[in-house]
């Protein structure tokens, strides 16, 4: 059986053209999750990476042609001093693009061991030598989590995992919002009534969720950045990304943005993004000084009764971080993970191993160490 071609192409409109080349669809994978999709890292490639980083690093599509499988595998990656994933504080999961022979796009189907091999061979074989590589974030269970890791090992890279964060979700398990609402905490519930009556007792109120291109949305984006500027997050570091990715998300069907006037005043607003059953929390704010309506939580309220009843959606995602409100909503818990890399024949990666393992081994003493790394 002979080994995936890999090639190294350095723009996303090589990879669109080579997709074409093969016949198959550019515009997914179909199946895929929203951050598993070419639209998710072209857009993230063209909006979301601030000036420091692009004078620090490049874009690169490492690609692998599997004969064997009829698969065409791409992983988006930064490079620089070190070979990162291109992923940051926007990316809540990193995944790999795959897409199947013909007019087909298969998404999650699984890749065999020897493509995640043939990629890290190719890494570790080009002239740059990397001395660090980063993967981050992934899912510790899935199938690229462990072909890649097992791929770099073969490589002979030095590997380990490291945590990135918790990510809270829910499983709807085909329950109406009114079952899943009355199930909610007490004092959340409670927040979310008080908080509507207060906002009637003020004045005229509404909730509008935009789903399509237009008009609308235009002010609805702008409504978003007022409230973020006016918020406790204060100014989005890449002001391009957050209109772009709506755009983007609501010519593909995927987009729920919410906002919530009083009075004519947006004071809070939500990025939502739904696809294939799930629905994912990316951005939310509310302006500061209105905290006693409760307005993130009544708008909260609003999207999660869209998604349940109207979307029909198995899944919601709160996607980053483990803020103690978003155990209120969400059912679940599961985390994020890191895989580390170092090529150890390097000066530089010998050096960063060195202290890599020193410094777990440190915090192992100290009793700091908890968590329990995958294998």
């Amino acid at each position: 059986m002979s080994s995936p071609d890999i090639t190294l192409l350095e723009d996303v409109a090589e990879l669109r053209a080579l997709l074409t080349r093969r016949k198959m669809r550019s515009d997914a994978p179909a199946h895929a999750d929203i951050f598993g999709s070419l639209a998710w890292f072209e857009n993230l490639a063209a909006c979301g990476l601030d000036a420091t980083t692009l004078a620090d690093v490049r874009c690169q599509w490492w690609v692998a042609q599997d004969d064997a499988s009829g698969q065409l595998v791409c992983l988006p990656l930064l490079a620089g001093g070190r070979l990162n994933t291109l992923s940051n504080y926007y990316s809540s999961l990193y995944k790999p693009l795959v897409f199947g022979a013909g007019e087909t796009a298969v998404g999650d189907l699984p890749v065999a061991a020897s493509v995640w091999q043939a990629v890290a061979r190719a890494i570790r074989q080009h002239p740059a030598r990397w001395p660090v590589l980063m993967l981050d974030p992934l899912d510790p269970q899935s199938a690229f989590f462990t072909g890649m890791r097992d791929g770099l090992r073969s490589a002979g890279y030095a590997v380990d995992a490291y945590f990135c964060f918790g990510n809270w979700y829910l499983q709807v398990n085909g329950r109406s919002f009114a079952d899943y609402f009355s199930a909610l905490p007490s004092p959340l519930r409670h927040s979310i009534e008080r908080g509507r009556r207060r906002l009637t007792r003020q004045g005229v109120w509404g909730i509008e969720i935009h789903q399509t291109l237009g008009a609308a949305l235009d002010a609805a984006i702008q409504h978003f950045e007022t409230v973020y500027r006016a918020s406790w997050k204060g100014q989005e570091p890449n002001a391009a990304f957050i209109p772009a990715l709506a755009r983007m998300a609501a010519q593909r069907g995927w987009l729920r943005l919410g906002v919530l006037q009083l009075d004519g005043q947006p004071i809070a607003a939500q990025l939502w993004l739904a696809k294939d059953g799930k629905a994912n929390i990316f951005k939310l704010a509310y302006v500061s000084g209105f905290e006693r309506f409760s307005a993130g939580s009544v708008l909260t309220a609003a999207l999660m009764q869209h998604a349940i009843d109207i979307d029909q959606v198995h899944e919601v995602d709160y996607l980053t971080g483990d803020d103690g409100y978003k155990r209120d909503w969400m059912s679940h818990r599961r985390e994020r993970w890191g895989l580390v890399a170092f090529d150890w024949r390097t000066p530089t990666g010998f050096w960063a191993a060195s202290r890599h393992w020193l410094g777990k081994l440190r915090k192992l003493g100290r009793g700091v160490e908890k968590v329990t790394m995958p294998r």
